[in-house]
């Protein structure tokens, strides 16, 4: 279907707390949050996004109600070196969205469940794209001289 929208702006990464998260499997204090916060900035967000909008089924009114909440602002991201990958965490509607009176043209399931499973589409689109078009830390590690050789 495709979405010919606006690029939301790069979210500003908030201090992760690992114990917030079940899924977090980083060792150590390396999450390289500032280093991925640059990255998304210099393009890996807007390269994710279009990706992103050229696939998703997400209709227009619908990105317009992400916006409105403020979704794009909350999105997570973060290097988990256990898994070698960009690890994110997609913003969501809650379930007493109705309750809440989130957003006045908020007025179905197939709506939340739309835009909760296009958040988590686009938070694994940010993901891939770092990790496949913008991370090279490998080429970081040079081995020593001295190494014995096996």
């Amino acid at each position: 279907m495709g979405l010919d929208v606006e690029t939301p702006p790069v979210p500003e990464l908030p201090e992760l707390d690992a114990d917030a998260y079940d899924d977090v499997e980083v060792q150590g204090d390396e999450y390289r949050r500032e280093e991925i916060e640059e990255l998304l900035h210099e393009g890996a967000w807007a390269d994710a996004f279009e990706a992103w909008a050229a696939e998703t089924d997400l209709d227009a009114e619908a990105f317009d109600i992400a916006v409105d909440l403020g979704m794009f602002e909350e999105f997570d991201f973060f290097w988990d070196d256990f898994a070698d990958r960009v690890g994110y965490h997609a913003p969501g509607i809650p379930e007493d969205w109705r309750e809440r009176d989130l957003h006045p043209e908020l007025d179905s399931w197939e709506t939340v469940s739309g835009i909760n499973a296009s958040m988590a589409e686009f938070g694994e689109s940010v993901s891939q794209t770092l990790k496949q078009e913008y991370i090279d830390w490998e080429a970081e590690y040079e081995a020593p001289d001295d190494l014995p050789d096996f």
